[in-house]
């Protein structure tokens, strides 16, 4: 009997005002197993960028699919996160030579799909192959802020990787929003129109 083969999938920022939602896609290799998988948020930095390479290099298949800023105010974030996800299996997909035969998604809600998929309240918690796709969609992200961060330095978004911190807003104040933004969010679109609160 073949294996059969289970896919978790997860996203990185939905909250933030800028850059892209990014969904990372694994399919866990049962004879090569890795210690440590949780919940990206629940690791330092060091470990999610060291369980990231072990997912590299153990996983059977691993797929990452993002939806742009542009994307996220043309359908909304939640649409976006679901193409996110959908491109996540694909890219999957095309390394595993096959769809999986089933997808494990976090959160309350999946994303169309030919194939069977679960969604999973807390999955990242619950289920390995969902907690590998956490690290790789928050690894994946927050290494795209720090480009963006080299970029655009004004902004502090490697300090608050684009989240809707204080020093964000005061910076969106001062420079008005750069090309990444979102400008679909309430914060970012304020500023644009010249509302101070």
């Amino acid at each position: 009997m073949s294996l059969i083969w289970i896919c978790g999938v997860d996203e990185a920022g939905r909250g933030p005002l800028v850059g892209a939602v990014v969904a990372g896609a694994v399919v866990l290799d049962p004879n090569n197993p890795i210690k440590g998988l949780k919940d990206s948020k629940k690791l330092s930095p060091a470990r999610r960028e060291y369980l990231f390479e072990q997912i590299m290099e153990k996983a059977k298949a691993w797929g990452v699919g993002e939806a742009s800023p542009a994307e996220i105010d043309d359908i909304n974030i939640l649409q976006a996160t679901m193409l996110a996800m959908r491109r996540a299996i694909e890219d999957l997909t095309s390394r595993l030579g096959a769809w999986p035969d089933k997808a494990l998604i976090d959160g309350n809600r999946c994303p169309e799909l030919p194939i069977p998929s679960e969604a999973i309240i807390k999955g990242d918690s619950k289920e390995p192959a969902i907690s590998a796709a956490s690290i790789i969609a928050k690894v994946t992200r927050d290494r795209q802020m720090q480009i963006l961060d080299k970029l655009h330095p004004q902004y502090g978004f490697a300090q608050h990787m684009g989240y809707p911190t204080e020093a964000h807003f005061a910076a969106l104040k001062a420079y008005g929003a750069c090309d990444e933004h979102r400008r679909s969010f309430s914060p970012v679109r304020k500023v644009l129109e010249g509302i101070t609160s």
